[in-house]
């Protein structure tokens, strides 16, 4: 999706063009949408980005509201690039999604039926995901062990399990705020904190703590001994996939979201960066898989999140009243899981695919 400069390549070739689209199908109507506005001067992120202006998504039932753009279109860095891609996307002989129908099928109704009146046309689509690695065979390393028998011992779904993707870190205040949060709530919890890049150094990826204490609020190890535990990096599948873990604190990834959901682990939205805030919407408003921490939040702006805010969270995700989320997410996990089995619908997907490659 960000390599369609090779089209030029493939048209000089005589050879058909397909991009595969990482991000949703959600996200893909959200920048083709755009991108038609952007091009009629009618797009403005600047004039949106902190209001409650309203904007209708094709694939959305409810309209978006300006706060809750996602990072990569109002950012001015990431704009004109990504508008760029958008529109080459159109000249593709067909779009590989990595989603499957029923997790978003308003969505791909509004890019191949018309039942959304379309703003713009688009290839043909193919659903054929999720696309996801599961890394649940082999052998573990120590540190997997570890978490592993830690998550063994404790009640099924009674762990609530924080983490922020492969750029996901905070600042010593904000991490303060989730201590105080995790302690207050009383939950049981496995957080995964990674140490943030130096700043003023061309670091873009987190790295992990000689001693997780030296980033946490002091004393907080001790008084949630046996009630939590604090780790660096994560293996998340094998998380996901262990019965004692109830919840999901997450940045909203588009690979993240797609395990909570082959897993059938309610979330609790945190969005960062990137296409987050749109995902988050759409697992909170659109499926009511999840709850909300904060939508909206954006992690260039510099904001803290307070305690009392993802307190309410957690407590709201591993609350006995959240059920019905929970009951939601069972019933999607199967749906992700039929849909790439013989006869499931990216298995058709994936073999019309091959079908229209071989007789263009």
């Amino acid at each position: 999706m960000f390599c369609t400069s090779f089209i030029n390549v493939a048209n000089e070739l005589g050879a058909p063009s397909y991009v595969f689209y990482t991000c949703g199908a959600t996200c893909l109507a959200f920048m083709l949408h755009v991108q038609s506005l952007f091009d009629r001067g009618e797009f403005d992120p600047a004039e949106l980005k902190d209001s409650d202006a309203e904007l209708a998504i094709p694939g959305l039932r409810d309209p978006l509201q300006g706060k809750q753009l996602p990072s990569v279109v109002v950012e001015a860095d990431w704009l004109p690039t990504v508008m760029r891609h958008t529109r080459r996307t159109r000249e593709a002989k067909g779009i590989l999604v990595n989603t499957f129908h029923d997790f978003e099928s308003q969505a791909v109704a509004s890019l191949t039926t018309g039942q959304t009146p379309p703003l713009y046309t688009t290839p043909p689509l193919y659903t054929v995901g999720p696309i996801i690695d599961l890394k649940m065979k082999g052998d573990r390393t120590a540190g997997e062990t570890e978490i592993v028998d830690w998550l063994d011992k404790q009640p099924e779904s009674s762990v609530v399990f924080l983490c922020f993707g492969s750029m996901g870190s905070f600042d010593e205040e904000q991490v303060k705020e989730i201590a105080i949060a995790l302690e207050a709530s009383g939950q049981r919890f496995l957080w995964s904190l990674r140490k943030p890049p130096q700043k003023g150094k061309p670091e873009f990826f987190p790295s992990e703590y000689d001693d997780v204490k030296e980033g946490l609020p002091e004393g907080f190890l001790d008084r949630t001994d046996g009630l939590g535990k604090v780790i660096g990096w994560a293996p998340q599948t094998r998380i996901l996939a262990h019965p004692s873990v109830g919840g999901f604190v997450s940045h909203c990834g588009w690979n993240s979201t797609l395990e909570s959901t082959w897993f059938g682990v309610p979330v609790a939205t945190w969005p960062m960066h990137a296409e987050q805030q749109l995902n988050a919407v759409m697992l909170v408003k659109e499926l009511e898989v999840a709850v909300e921490i904060r939508m909206s939040y954006r992690k260039t702006s510099g904001e803290v999140v307070p305690a009392e805010e993802i307190e309410r969270g957690i407590r709201g995700l591993m609350a006995a009243e959240n059920e019905g989320r929970r009951i939601k997410a069972k019933e999607m996990s199967d749906k992700c899981r039929k849909a790439v089995e013989d006869g499931g619908s990216s298995y058709h997907s994936i073999g019309r695919f091959i079908e229209d490659v071989i007789t263009d």
